[in-house]
């Protein structure tokens, strides 16, 4: 894997730099590049791609959220880990619709941030531990699962193994059908699920006990 930049973006400096000395250290990183609010990191995007970012959430002026959506509109296969400091399901679930591909909690150890980097750059999603906690024991809180009977055996099926990681190819191989037919049902998932992304996949099958942590 050739080195690639990485983005950070906080308002608070003391934690950006933080995060850059320990993020440095890894061999993969080539680059650190910090940005102290939303709209700096927009400027930024015009005269370069970032291989990766770690966007905070909660910030003055353009929030993380906007900004991941923004970013995105200019480079739709950028990937975006989000930060918080709280593990609060209206953030992470709003922040994962924007697009970003993985969410880990301030506070986290150097190996969480370490196996997130691994997840996301070779295209999959992440949750901390504590993120995948709570969204569990929010399971138990909902009286019945969102629209789980408008999946098919198949389409459940399917989500399970998106959840897994595979690829469509890859789940085509397992399940013995063509390709075409796993991206319809990727499709619709995304359709039935209203997720704008695989991580609102993920998302929905934690929530509905589709997918085991």
């Amino acid at each position: 894997m050739q080195p690639f930049s990485i983005y950070l973006v906080d308002d608070h400096k003391l934690f950006r730099e933080g995060l850059g000395m320990l993020l440095s250290s890894m061999p993969i990183v080539s680059e650190i590049v910090e940005a102290s609010s939303g709209e700096e990191f927009l400027e930024m995007l015009e005269n370069q791609k970032p291989g990766l970012v770690f966007m905070d959430i909660s910030m003055p002026g353009i929030d993380g959220i906007e900004s991941t959506r923004r970013a995105l509109e200019i480079y739709p296969d950028l990937k975006i880990i989000a930060l918080s400091m709280f593990a609060d399901e209206d953030y992470y679930t709003r922040m994962i619709n924007a697009g970003a591909k993985g969410f880990i909690l301030k506070n986290s150890g150097i190996q969480d941030v370490e196996e997130c980097i691994k997840n996301v750059v070779a295209g999959h999603n992440y949750f901390s531990p504590e993120i995948l906690a709570s969204i569990l024991s929010n399971i138990t809180k909902k009286n019945k699962p969102e629209k789980t009977g408008e999946l098919s055996e198949r389409e459940i099926e399917v989500l399970y193994r998106i959840c897994q990681g595979l690829s469509n190819q890859e789940i085509a191989d397992l399940l013995r059908i063509s390709k075409r037919t796993v991206d319809k049902h990727r499709e619709n998932l995304l359709e039935k699920t209203n997720s704008k992304n695989t991580a609102g996949l993920v998302m929905f099958a934690i929530r509905n006990g589709i997918a085991d942590v």
